[in-house]
C-alpha cells in the first residue's frame, strides 16, 4: 500500500483565502526549466501563482483555499520532470551536501577514466604514421570503449537523468543538448571503431563529461554560497518549541503545532521561537533583528518578544501571540521572498531571451551539420562541430545573470535591516535622484519622547511617572516610558481636559496642564528653550517640574541626510504637521526645501509636479496619510513601525529606529544595477563570440564545455560582489 503524504502543515494561509507553499526543487538548471515549471503549473486553473527562484532552486506556489491539495502540486511538478519537496532549511542543507558529494564522486570517476583513455589515445596518435597495426589500433579503441561507455553511463547521470525527465514531460532543458552531444560523440565513436576507422572520440566524450562535471560542481558550490548568503533568515526560524503544560511539565513540539495562547519556555542561549508576551522570568535579549541595536536589552514580565531574537541570560515563559506563520520573522521572510520571486525588468528581459534558446540551439546545430556536409566536410567532423554548437550555447549565464544578483543583494540588504517587497524596486531605487521625507514618524521617532529628561530630578520623574501610568494620554505615556515601567498610584483621579491627581503622603500630587498644576512661570521658561514641544507639568507640595514632550529625530538622521547628498540626492520634507515643527526639524537636518500642513492629495500634487520635470522621486514615509504618496512615487520606503497601509504601499521596508538604511540601500541598489548590467552584457557577448567560433569549427567539445561552465561561474562570482560593502560609505554621526 502506498504511503499517503500529508503536507498541510507546510501550507501558509494568507489573506483573502489564498494558500501557499514553498518547495525545494531538484533539477532546476536554466531559464528553460523556470519556463517549463511556471507554464506547467500555470495551466492548472486552481493555481494563482507559480514563481521559480533559479538561484535558490525554489518554487513558491499559491492557490485558492480548498481548491487544491498541496500534495497535488508536488505530483504536478513530478509530471513535469522535477522532484520537489517542502522547503525546510535543515533538509535543504542535507540535500545540498549530498548533491555536492554525488557530483564529486562522478567527477572522480570521470577524471580517472579520462586519464586512462588519454593514455590509450596517445599511443594511437603516436603510431598514426604507420608504427601501429590496424589490429592494435582497433584493440586500443575497443579498450577505450570498454572504459568510456560504463564511465559515461555512471558519471553522466546528472545530465542524462535531467534530460530524460524533461523529455518525458514534453519539455527541453539545458541538459538535453548536452546529453545529445555526449550520446552522439559516443555513438559515432562506436560506429567508427566497428568500421576499423583511424579515429574514435572516446577520449573527447569522457573529457567532455569531466569538464562538464567540473563546471557543474563549481556551479553547485557557488549557488550554495549564494543560498547561504540568503539563508540567514531561515537559520533564525525555530523548527520546534518547548510548550509548558498546566501541570508544570514540558513537551517539545514542532513549531507548526504551537498555537496562540500556548505558554512556551525559552532557555538561555536559545532563539525565541514565537511572537509573544513574557509572562515569567527576566533576561536580556539580543533584538538586533528587529531594532538593529546590538546591545542586549533587559526584558521582564509584560515585555513583547519576537521570533528570531536571542535570549541571552535567563529562562523565559512566553505567552504565544503568533507562531510560525504570522510572526514578525515570517513577515520579514515573506517580504524577502516576494522581492526575489517577482520579476524585474531585467529578469523579464533575460527570461524572454533564454526561452528562445532551446529551439534556436537545436536548429543552429542542425544547420551547422548540414551546412558543413554541404561544403564537403566529412560527416564525422561536421557532427563534432554540431556537438560543439550544442554545448557552447547553453543559456546558463543568461538565466543566472539577474536572479543571482537579486538573491545576494536581498541578503546584503537584510543585514542592513532592509526588506524588499518588489523585484524591480532595486532598479527603480538606483534611478532615484530626489528624496522626499515625511516628518512625523519618519525623520522623527513615531512615539513622543521626553526632551528635557536631563533637567528633571530623578525622584521627580519617578513620582510623575507613577501618576502618569494611570493615564492613556500620549504625553503621560511618554513620561511613563522615560522613567521605565511603574505601577500606577492607587486612587488616581482624572480631571477631564486638565490632568490627574492623587494623594501621596497626605499631600495632593498633580500632573497635567501648567495651569492645572500652577506651574505657568516654569512652563514659560521651558517653552522658550523648546518652542515646538508639548508641555505637561507636575506638582507635589512645593515641588514642581515641567516636562517637554516631543518627537526626537531618528538615530543617524543627520548622517543619513549627509550621505544622501554625497550620493547626489537632495532631500526635501513634505509634511502635514504645523509649520513651526517642520521648520525646526528642517533646520536641525540642514534641509532647505520643505513644506508643512499638506493634506494627502496635496502631497500627490507635489509628486506629480516633480515627476513632470523628470525627477525620479524616492518617497520615505510612515503614516496613513503617506500611503497615497508612497504608492505614487517612483519608488518608496517605509519603516517597520509604519501603519499597515503604508507598509503595503511601500516598495521597501526597513527595520529599527535608525534612518541609516535609506542611504545604504540606495548605494547597494546602484551597485546591484551595475552588476546586473555587467552580467547581462557578459552573457550576450559570450554568446555573440562563442556561437560563431563554434559554428566556424574553431572550438572543440572540450573547449565548449569549459566555456559553457565558465560563463555561468563568471556571472555567479560577479553577483557575489553584491555582498560587499557599498561603494559609498555611510557616515555615522550622533543624532
Amino acid at each position: 500500500m502506498a504511503t499517503q503524504q500529508d503536507l498541510s502543515v507546510f501550507v501558509r494561509h494568507g489573506e483573502g483565502g489564498v494558500a501557499g507553499m514553498e518547495l525545494a526543487v531538484e533539477g532546476i538548471r536554466c531559464a528553460g526549466c523556470m519556463h517549463a515549471i511556471e507554464n506547467g503549473l500555470g495551466k492548472d486553473a486552481a493555481i494563482l501563482k507559480a514563481r521559480v527562484n533559479l538561484a535558490l532552486k525554489r518554487v513558491t506556489v499559491e492557490w485558492t483555499e480548498g481548491t487544491l491539495r498541496p500534495e497535488a502540486v508536488i505530483e504536478r511538478l513530478g509530471a513535469l520532470g522535477f522532484k520537489a519537496y517542502p522547503f525546510l532549511p535543515s533538509a535543504e542543507r542535507d540535500s545540498v551536501t549530498l548533491e555536492e558529494r554525488r557530483l564529486l564522486r562522478y567527477l572522480a570517476v570521470a577524471g580517472f577514466a579520462a586519464m586512462n583513455i588519454m593514455l590509450l589515445s596517445v599511443s594511437v596518435w603516436s603510431g598514426a604514421n604507420g608504427d601501429i597495426s590496424p589490429v592494435t589500433r582497433d584493440f586500443f579503441h575497443w579498450l577505450s570503449a570498454l572504459i568510456a561507455l560504463p564511465t559515461a553511463a555512471y558519471a553522466g547521470r546528472p545530465f542524462f537523468e535531467s534530460a530524460l525527465r524533461a523529455l518525458r514531460a514534453g519539455a527541453v532543458n539545458m541538459d538535453v543538448p548536452i546529453t545529445l552531444g555526449i550520446v552522439l560523440a559516443l555513438g559515432m565513436s562506436v560506429v567508427e571503431t566497428a568500421n576499423h576507422s583511424d579515429h574514435a572520440y572516446f577520449d573527447g566524450a569522457v573529457m567532455l563529461i569531466f569538464f562538464l562535471l567540473i563546471g557543474r560542481y563549481l556551479d553547485q558550490m557557488m549557488r550554495r554560497r549564494t543560498r547561504d548568503l540568503a539563508g540567514n533568515l531561515a537559520a533564525l526560524k525555530a523548527e520546534t518549541a518547548t510548550r509548558l503544560m498546566a501541570d508544570g511539565t514540558t513537551v517539545t513540539l514542532p513549531i507548526a503545532a504551537i498555537v496562540p495562547g500556548d505558554l512556551v519556555l525559552v532557555q538561555p542561549g536559545e532563539r525565541v521561537c514565537v511572537d509573544g508576551i513574557v509572562e515569567t522570568g527576566h533576561s536580556e535579549i539580543d533584538r538586533s533583528l528587529v531594532t538593529g541595536e546590538t546591545d542586549p536589552a533587559p526584558i521582564q514580565a509584560g515585555a513583547q518578544v519576537h521570533a528570531g531574537t536571542m535570549n541571552l541570560t535567563g529562562a523565559l515563559g512566553v505567552r504565544v501571540v503568533a507562531a510560525g506563520a504570522g510572526t514578525l520573522l515570517d513577515e520579514i521572510e515573506r517580504l524577502m521572498s516576494q522581492a526575489v520571486e517577482s520579476r524585474s525588468r531585467y529578469v523579464r528581459l533575460s527570461d524572454r531571451a533564454a526561452r528562445l534558446y532551446a529551439p534556436l540551439v537545436h536548429a543552429t546545430a542542425l544547420a551547422t551539420l548540414v551546412g558543413w556536409i554541404a561544403f564537403g566536410l566529412a560527416w564525422q567532423e561536421a557532427l563534432i562541430i554540431a556537438i560543439t554548437v550544442l554545448i557552447i550555447t547553453c543559456p546558463c549565464a543568461l538565466g543566472l545573470a539577474i536572479p543571482a544578483v537579486q538573491v545576494v543583494t536581498a541578503s546584503a540588504l537584510f543585514r542592513r535591516q532592509v526588506m524588499l517587497k518588489e523585484g524591480d524596486a532595486l532598479e527603480r531605487l538606483a534611478e532615484a535622484d530626489l528624496v522626499v521625507f515625511d516628518k512625523t514618524g519618519t525623520l522623527t521617532l513615531p512615539e513622543p519622547d521626553l526632551l528635557n529628561a536631563d533637567e528633571i530630578a530623578a525622584d521627580s520623574l519617578a513620582a510623575a511617572a507613577a501618576l502618569a501610568a494611570a493615564s492613556r494620554h500620549p504625553l503621560a505615556q511618554a513620561i511613563s516610558r522615560a522613567a521605565g515601567s511603574r505601577a500606577p498610584l492607587a486612587e488616581t483621579q482624572e480631571h477631564r481636559g486638565l490632568g490627574l491627581s492623587a494623594l501621596v503622603d497626605g499631600v495632593e500630587m498633580r500632573l497635567g496642564s501648567p495651569a492645572f498644576c500652577g506651574a505657568e512661570a516654569l512652563a514659560e521658561r521651558v517653552a522658550a528653550d523648546l518652542p515646538t514641544a508639548s508641555l505637561i507639568a507636575w506638582r507635589h507640595g512645593d515641588r514642581e517640574a515641567v516636562f517637554a514632550v516631543g518627537q526626537k529625530l531618528r538615530p543617524e538622521a543627520r548622517a543619513c541626510v549627509e550621505s544622501l547628498r554625497r550620493l547626489g540626492l537632495e532631500p526635501i520634507i513634505l509634511s502635514g504637521d504645523r509649520e513651526s515643527a517642520v521648520a525646526a526639524v528642517a533646520r536641525d537636518l540642514g534641509i532647505s526645501q520643505w513644506q508643512s500642513g499638506l493634506r494627502p492629495d496635496e502631497k500627490l500634487h507635489v509628486l506629480d509636479d516633480l515627476a513632470k520635470t523628470g525627477r525620479k522621486v524616492l518617497m520615505v514615509g510612515d503614516g496613513l496619510n503617506d500611503a497615497p504618496a508612497l504608492a505614487k512615487a517612483h519608488v518608496s520606503m517605509s519603516p517597520i513601525s509604519a501603519t499597515h497601509l503604508a507598509q503595503a504601499a511601500a516598495d521597501i521596508v526597513f527595520l529599527g529606529d535608525s534612518l541609516a538604511p535609506v542611504a545604504a540601500t540606495i548605494a547597494i541598489a546602484r551597485k546591484a544595477r551595475t552588476l546586473m548590467m555587467e552580467n547581462l552584457w557578459f552573457a550576450v557577448l559570450y554568446n555573440a563570440i562563442a556561437v560563431p567560433v563554434a559554428i566556424a569549427g574553431f572550438a572543440t567539445p572540450l573547449v565548449a564545455a569549459a566555456a559553457m561552465s565558465g560563463s555561468s561561474l563568471v556571472v555567479t562570482l560577479n553577483a557575489l560582489r553584491a555582498a560587499r560593502q557599498p561603494a559609498a560609505p555611510i557616515t555615522k554621526a550622533a543624532s
